[in-house]
């Protein structure tokens, strides 16, 4: 874990894909679309499914309209969104880290990072009843699975954001081409499809269940990850290119959320197809869905309906883990290793998912399911309007600042966002404590202390930016930079060498002994890390200590001959806390050791000694590349 000097958002990709060197308006277009597709998988993924199944058999096409107005509004958030990492090169979370006091701060990191975990724990419920309804795999297994899928954005981010992209598109395609295969298979009626784009009242159940697919649609995580992932394309700096950029943004945008936008329509025409027409009207539950689909329409319909979840719930969980990477660097100007990241954001979702289906049985993973759903409600806001602050303010934003038309828009859909989410909460959390899991006392207890802190920041967000002007805009992103004072460094008196006998020693050993020279004495250090040489330590005989010990021999030899001063020390067992051993028992000033340069899963396989070494001494480390 490491203070990151660097400002800029996912700085593994940052800039890395070129637009300057586009040309013409098709090329250049080209090279911007990629960013909008991964942030439209958060709004296709397996929590928005069970809205649009509960509105869709339970009334037919009429809530078509809602589910256009809820693309329409992120839409527009979307598009605020890439515009602050367009306009002033930070992503959401950085901008909130410049203008908010340091308890604010805390307190949204905490809160988004406790929305990216209920978004991952939406998507492992979503996979497990994927693989089991596929493959008849027991939930509690298909839960336990998906810790595999921990490697998958380690290797594909190795491999850069187009890759990335292309990958979650690939699935995009599969959730997109599964769903026209079940509109071949159930045979809608369009003239009642276009009906429902006409808006009609909404009362009872049909505003509960249009307050659900509004609320659903719009994910907290998708506005930090935006502004993140348009700043992966190099720009022009000036006001042609970032005119550009907008424009060409908002276009990918406008197609990736469209696209999101007839995935879900296609999940709710399905419903209504399939179930509605049938008299089955009370089918809100993914698996009771796709029961009934194979007891209508046969093999074909459920299998493309278990693929799409699977699809839809690998994407999703991958544009997650990248949002909690954003949000981390962001609020915290703090990085830990990918893969550890990963892991961490995994687990926490995992383990409510096993605690509930082992304690609870496979049924209330439906309540864990809709649960997690109402903790994204919550944060919500905490993200919707800090962005409309930020993106409406001419001292960040300068001539791009959002124009009256759009701050109405903006503000309008806020209202309604948050408010919406209000209610919903209200009646999620009702309904929650009245199941097997919720009515715990100690779960009321929270509830209430969550609500009202909550509910004090969320006041605090929107009007403190009126009230507190004075203060509010700290455009600095770094603190003042103290005077540099140049002193004579003096000369190393040991340098200690790690050596593994690959053709890195001899890099390692020339740019010691270039920085030490022939009055410095040098140390070189090799650990054996056979299995015997674990056991017995320097009691050890075998062959390749033996062999070992000559090598080392040798190079004493060499650099003796050229008139350095020179001794070896064998160490035995992990090769990190050998060397750092050896280092610290020699009183050495100064530790060169190569690094091969292993990324990804290759990292975890031969061990990162330079990072376990680096953090175990309080002496300089030169790392030989």
């Amino acid at each position: 874990m490491k203070k990151e000097m660097s400002e800029k958002s996912l700085s593994e990709v940052h800039e890395s894909v070129d637009t300057t060197k586009s040309s013409g308006s098709w090329r250049r277009f080209l090279a911007f679309i990629g960013p909008a597709y991964l942030v439209s998988v958060g709004y296709m993924d397996p929590g928005n499914w069970a809205t649009d199944i509960a509105g869709g058999s339970r009334f037919g096409y009429s809530l078509i309209w809602v589910l256009l107005l809820s693309n329409w509004i992120a839409l527009l958030l979307q598009t605020l969104s890439a515009k602050l990492g367009i306009v002033k090169g930070w992503d959401l979370a950085q901008a909130s880290r410049q203008q908010y006091p340091s308890w604010v701060n805390y307190s949204l990191y905490g809160l988004a990072e406790i929305a990216i975990a209920a978004t991952d724990l939406a998507e492992i419920i979503g996979m497990a009843i994927g693989l089991n309804l596929l493959f008849d795999l027991p939930l509690l297994y298909g839960v336990l699975i998906t810790v595999l899928d921990t490697f998958l954005l380690l290797f594909l981010i190795n491999k850069g954001i187009r890759k990335i992209e292309l990958f979650i598109v690939s699935l995009v395609s599969i959730i997109g081409l599964s769903f026209f295969a079940e509109m071949l298979i159930v045979k809608p009626e369009f003239s009642q499809i276009a009906s429902g784009f006409i808006p009609s009242a909404l009362n009872g159940e049909s505003l509960y269940i249009a307050i659900g697919i509004i609320g659903a649609t719009v994910m907290p995580h998708n506005l930090y990850l935006h502004s993140s992932l348009v700043q992966t394309r190099k720009i022009k700096k000036n006001k042609e290119g970032i005119k550009g950029a907008l424009k060409y943004n908002f276009l990918d945008s406008a197609i990736a959320l469209n696209a999101a936008f007839f995935v879900n329509a296609a999940i709710l025409i399905l419903a209504a197809a399939a179930f509605y027409k049938n008299g089955h009207y009370s089918v809100a539950d993914i698996t009771d869905a796709h029961t009934l689909l194979n007891g209508i329409f046969g093999n074909m319909a459920p299998t493309l309906f278990a693929i799409a979840l699977i699809a839809a719930g690998q994407s999703s969980t991958i544009t997650g883990t990248l949002a909690g990477q954003i949000v981390m660097e962001g609020y915290l100007n703090l990085r830990i290793s990918p893969w550890i990241r990963r892991l961490l954001t995994r687990l926490i979702a995992v383990l409510p998912a096993v605690i509930t289906l082992v304690f609870f049985g496979d049924r209330e993973l439906g309540e864990l399911l809709i649960l997690s759903q109402v903790i994204l409600s919550l944060q919500l806001g905490f993200a919707v309007i800090p962005l409309i602050h930020f993106t409406n303010n001419p001292e960040l934003m300068g001539e791009f600042k959002n124009k009256p038309w759009v701050k109405i828009l903006a503000w309008t859909s806020a209202i309604i966002i948050v408010g919406l989410n209000i209610r919903l909460v209200i009646d999620e959390v009702t309904r929650f404590r009245s199941s097997e899991v919720g009515s715990n006392q100690i779960f009321s207890y929270l509830i209430f202390i969550v609500l009202t802190y909550v509910g004090g920041l969320l006041g605090y967000i929107s009007f403190h930016p009126w009230f507190k002007k004075a203060r509010s805009m700290r455009l600095t992103p770094h603190l003042p930079v103290d005077k540099l004072i140049f002193e004579k460094v003096s000369k190393f008196d040991k340098i200690a060498i790690a050596v593994d006998f690959s053709k890195q020693d001899k890099l390692s050993i020339q740019h010691a002994v270039s920085l030490g020279g022939k009055q410095t004495a040098y140390v070189l250090i090799h650990i054996i890390e056979s299995a015997t040489a674990v056991k017995y330590g320097e009691e050890v005989m075998d062959e390749e200590s033996l062999y070992d010990a000559g090598v080392m021999k040798e190079y004493a030899n060499q650099l003796e001959a050229s008139g350095y001063k020179v001794d070896y020390v064998l160490g035995y067992g992990a090769r990190a806390k050998g060397i750092s051993k050896i280092v610290i028992e020699s009183n050495s000033q100064l530790l060169v050791l190569g690094a091969h340069g292993h990324k990804g899963i290759k990292d975890l396989l031969f061990g990162s000694t330079v990072e376990a070494v680096r953090h175990k001494l309080d002496i300089p480390v030169l790392v030989v590349k």
